[in-house]
């Protein structure tokens, strides 16, 4: 097995730690990772969520850009004897405004070699939302607008079912990022239908497979106290295995001490299918 780390940050991220990429890479080397993607937070529209804190934390600005893929690729460059470095970022499935997207792909697309699309945010009364901001903000500006846990988890999933058909317009290797996000909170919010999440997760096993998107079995999950789990299930896990759709551990490391963890919980998981 190829040892990947496929979901990482940089001193890009805003909400993240300013410690320089080279810190990640001595630390995936260390470890023994053999490839390892940089997916940071592009731009986001102008004024995408209410809160001008907020979101000046949730992207890098645009003028960062050019700044941001010529220090990844002089990353790449340098330690190409050490480790296979790919460039990448972690879009974001903007609803109504894809088109936002599709401009930044023009402009960049050509230096990109991985992508993770991910679903950050649904529609709330007034705007754009976090599902993963807040306990506190999920309950009053989510949770309250669509009146019940099941009706979000479903918002929730429609949005993932377009994300996955948006990543599979790209041209380069893409996949969904942490599918289970929503679960974040779950010890702090109404009980969630495990079977509702075990069928809309069971109807994105044929939209991956159709238009060529991989899975980000994402373990940030267990990092968080209101969550304790990853964000992959491990019978899914299994079902895109036996449907040959790419899965590929990542650690969604924010802080260089993150990468690499939980590698053993995937290893194990991916190699012990009994396929």
């Amino acid at each position: 097995m190829l040892k990947w780390d496929g979901h990482t940050h940089t001193q890009f991220c805003y909400h993240g730690s300013n410690a320089p990429l080279e810190e990640y890479i001595e630390r995936a080397i260390a470890l023994g990772f053999q490839r390892y993607t940089v997916t940071e937070h592009p731009p986001l529209p102008q004024g995408w969520v209410k809160d001008k804190a907020l979101f000046d934390e949730l992207g890098m600005p645009e003028a960062e850009l050019q700044q941001y893929f010529d220090y990844v690729l002089a990353v790449k460059k340098r330690y190409a004897e050490q480790i296979e470095i790919t460039v990448g970022l972690e879009l974001d499935y903007l609803h109504g405004s894809v088109e936002y997207t599709d401009r930044l792909l023009e402009q960049w697309g050509h230096l990109l070699e991985d992508v993770i699309y991910s679903v950050h945010y649904l529609p709330g009364e007034d705007g754009n939302y976090c599902v993963d901001f807040t306990v506190d903000d999920f309950k009053a500006n989510l949770l309250s607008f669509y009146g019940s846990i099941d009706v979000l988890v479903d918002m929730y999933f429609d949005h993932v079912e377009l994300a996955i058909q948006e990543a599979g317009k790209l041209p380069v290797r893409s996949r969904i990022g942490h599918i289970n996000l929503i679960h974040k909170f779950q010890k702090q919010l109404p009980a969630m239908n495990e079977q509702q999440f075990n069928q809309r997760l069971e109807a994105l096993l044929p939209l991956l497979k159709e238009h060529g998107v991989g899975v980000d079995v994402n373990i940030a999950g267990f990092r968080v106290a209101s969550c304790e789990q990853e964000y992959v299930p491990q019978w899914f896990i299994k079902r895109c295995l036996e449907l040959d759709i790419p899965v590929v551990y990542g650690s969604d490391a924010h802080r260089p001490e993150q990468v690499g963890l939980f590698w053993d919980w995937f290893e194990d998981v991916t190699s012990n299918t009994g396929l």
